[in-house]
């Protein structure tokens, strides 16, 4: 079976990992880091997550992830994983989120799904 391997990342903290797909949050959706309340929280807290889930557009993206990782695993090379990595710009909120959705809804269908949250723990970045 193909390894499917979804990394979330932060711009802010070091360039975005090598994937086959990546998908950048930054700039087309609401970032939580702007509200206070949820500035320091991360995608582990309910709040965060319906927050990100709650934006307009990030469900079609994250259907589009998921038809994009069937469509990887459709074709000729099955020697290696499907790599998959989120991008926003701390890679506490946005990008931890849609990583964790992807990596629940690929689990479900029973692939073998490796989640790496790269940037979750590291300090929040002042901007």
């Amino acid at each position: 079976m193909t390894r499917i391997e979804i990394t979330s990342f932060g711009y802010l903290h070091a360039a975005a990992p090598e994937a086959r797909i990546v998908i950048d949050l930054r700039h087309h959706f609401r970032d939580p880091h702007l509200r206070p309340e949820l500035r320091y929280l991360t995608a582990h807290d309910p709040e965060v997550r319906e927050t990100v889930l709650a934006t307009d557009g990030i469900e079609q993206v994250l259907q589009a992830a998921e038809a994009m990782v069937q469509g990887y695993l459709a074709g000729p090379r099955q020697d290696e994983p499907v790599t998959v990595a989120f991008g926003c710009q701390g890679g506490r909120h946005r990008a931890a989120t849609a990583a964790s959705v992807l990596a629940e809804r690929c689990a479900a269908h029973g692939l073998d799904v490796h989640l790496v949250h790269r940037d979750l723990g590291k300090d929040v970045v002042r901007r």
